[in-house]
């Protein structure tokens, strides 16, 4: 790490692959992108300046001996041309998009590892969410942030009719994922297909949940752990308030995180104190013995489901 230290040349080289980083709440992830590559252009340019060239010259009379004089050349001085790594220099994608209320685990790719994250898209690995939800209300875009449209009662739910809720609408994505297929949910091919793996629709603008859970329940509040595939922030965010409509109440959702994507976990990323080419550069080490261990994250092959049938 100390030959790090003195070669920027050397740390460029090796600043391609995947990491991971939490982004806060109420942030856009385009910000995230921008600070991450402000901060790694600043730790570059800390390492080591260029050394200046050398200009040769030879002076003197023409009729006498003449001396050679060898002078720093300010031609590439830092002032002169600006530092060696703007933010231009950098090719920096993610692999899932956090919407602005969303906060979580972010995999983003920087430089090569952009086609990691490329890949990561296609594959589309499930992702795992903890959605909150709060009773008694109903907003304009089933968010905290939206109008209050109606106030209805609460106090008489209990934990448990959430639970057959929950239940309800896992039991109703499962019966569609074999649906789509034209396949009975009772026949040995319905078998056959779930055996191969996750289930996954071909049209990846069909959402599709896999596991949803009430884990904590403390009225009006309840917490929902959501694994999923093919979602989208307003999609989640009307799952909160289908809760709250079929316990004939109202629910609106106040928190989403992304606690999870595939095999990366948020326990392992990068917090925003962290965003520093040291951190980065081992977390680019860690995520690659992960994707080496789960081969599969880059290329899936377990059961899709090809097409709709008629």
């Amino acid at each position: 790490m100390s030959r790090l230290r003195k070669d920027p040349k050397l740390v460029w080289n090796i600043l391609n692959g995947v990491f991971l980083v939490y982004k806060p709440p109420n942030i856009h992830y385009l910000n995230v992108r921008d600070t991450i590559i402000q901060n790694l252009c600043r730790d570059l340019n800390a390492i080591k300046e260029r050394p200046l060239m050398k200009h040769v010259s030879i002076e003197g009379a023409t009729n006498e001996v003449m001396q050679v004089v060898v002078s720093d050349s300010y031609a590439h001085h830092p002032l002169v041309t600006g530092p060696q790594y703007i933010p231009d220099d950098f090719k920096c994608a993610t692999a899932n998009s956090l919407t602005q209320e969303t906060s979580g685990i972010l995999v983003c790719g920087i430089n090569a590892g952009t086609r990691l994250c490329y890949q990561l898209k296609l594959a589309r690995v499930t992702r795992f969410y903890r959605v909150k939800g709060i009773l008694g209300q109903a907003r304009e875009n089933d968010f905290a942030t939206g109008k209050i449209l109606e106030k209805s009662l609460w106090k008489g739910i209990k934990r448990f009719y959430i639970d057959r809720i929950c239940a309800s609408i896992q039991a109703s994505h499962q019966k569609k994922m074999f649906e789509l297929c034209g396949i009975d949910i009772q026949s040995q091919a319905a078998y056959d297909l779930a055996v191969q793996g996750l289930i996954r629709p071909a049209n990846p603008k069909i959402p599709m949940i896999y596991t949803i859970k009430c884990v904590d329940f403390q009225p009006p509040e309840f917490t929902l752990e959501i694994v999923c595939i093919n979602e989208e922030d307003n999609y989640l965010k009307s799952l909160a308030a289908e809760v709250g409509y079929k316990l004939k109440s109202t629910a609106y959702c106040s928190y989403i995180q992304c606690t999870q994507f595939g095999m990366f976990n948020v326990k392992d990323a990068l917090l925003s104190k962290h965003w520093d080419l040291q951190n980065i550069l081992d977390n680019i080490d860690s995520c690659h013995k992960i994707l080496e261990k789960h081969p599969y994250m880059l290329k899936q092959e377990h059961a899709h489901l090809v097409a709709q049938s008629n």
